[in-house]
């Protein structure tokens, strides 16, 4: 039976090229990351000689190693303006934001409450002093961030004797230094500009059973990773005595229809910049 010759019927592929190599027609090769195709019979002819080859894949721009970019277990790759980049991976806690001016990932601080410590005490006190004393309301709490925000909340009961009222203020000690007030102290209890940082409070003199509620939220920034103490220090005012978590009929030995005890309530919350 006679038998004819059509040729190739698909490309033959002939690995990386060699110059000993007799390509046919149709032959490919790889030549330095790029494929051809012969096009003429040659031997010894570089694929890059047009004569004989014509490409047909051509070899791209080599990118970035990633494997010797990245080089330890939780980094991260960014591009910055040059090419692709190594973050390493933050600490405990941490998350991952953009940096202070937009150009970068990084790990920080986030924001949201990062911690809250509660103290709470039914330790009964009362004063005379005509100076600012430390009463039993204290909390300690040790930010995580120097750029975190401690924020406080304060619920207690107080009672005063006579026509005297009771002035308080928030002091501050970080780390084992001393107490210094960090609140506005107007000069005026009754009325004075408060800065939204003065507390005070006046109760009915004629009601020496009666302990009124006073409330507060004051913001501070310590700037600093130490132990930092937030004590409620008070004053009297006008003469008479100021009680907390208790009363003038309580301590002076009241009936017992009276003899109440109060409660009073501190939570300092860290929050994130």
């Amino acid at each position: 039976m006679a038998s004819i010759n059509i040729g190739s019927l698909r490309f033959n592929w002939k690995g990386t090229y060699n110059g000993s190599t007799a390509y046919a027609v149709d032959d490919v090769t790889e030549y330095n990351g790029s494929s051809y195709i012969c096009i003429l019979a040659s031997t010894g002819n570089l694929p890059t000689n047009t004569t004989y080859f014509q490409p047909m894949a051509t070899k791209g721009t080599d990118g970035t190693d990633v494997g010797t970019t990245l080089t330890t277990q939780g980094d991260i790759l960014y591009r910055d303006g040059s090419g692709l980049q190594r973050l390493p991976k933050g600490t405990a806690g941490q998350v991952l934001k953009m940096n202070a001016g937009a150009t970068a990932p990084e790990y920080g601080t986030g924001g949201g409450v990062l911690q809250t410590v509660f103290t709470t005490t039914q330790t009964r006190f009362s004063s005379t002093s005509n100076s600012f004393v430390a009463t039993p309301l204290t909390v300690t709490i040790t930010p995580t961030s120097s750029s975190s925000k401690i924020v406080l909340f304060l619920r207690t009961l107080t009672n005063v004797t006579g026509d005297s009222y009771p002035r308080f203020a928030w002091f501050r000690r970080i780390g084992s230094g001393s107490f210094s007030q960090i609140t506005a102290d107007p000069s005026s209890p009754n009325g004075g500009s408060t800065t939204g940082a003065y507390l005070a409070d006046r109760a009915n003199p004629t009601n020496i059973d009666q302990m009124n509620v006073m409330s507060d939220v004051y913001q501070d920034y310590p700037n600093t990773t130490s132990a930092v103490t937030y004590t409620l220090y008070g004053v009297r005012e006008n003469g008479g005595t100021f009680y907390i978590n208790t009363s003038e009929h309580y301590e002076g030995g009241g009936t017992a229809d009276y003899d109440q005890v109060g409660q009073s309530n501190i939570l300092a919350m860290e929050t994130g910049v």
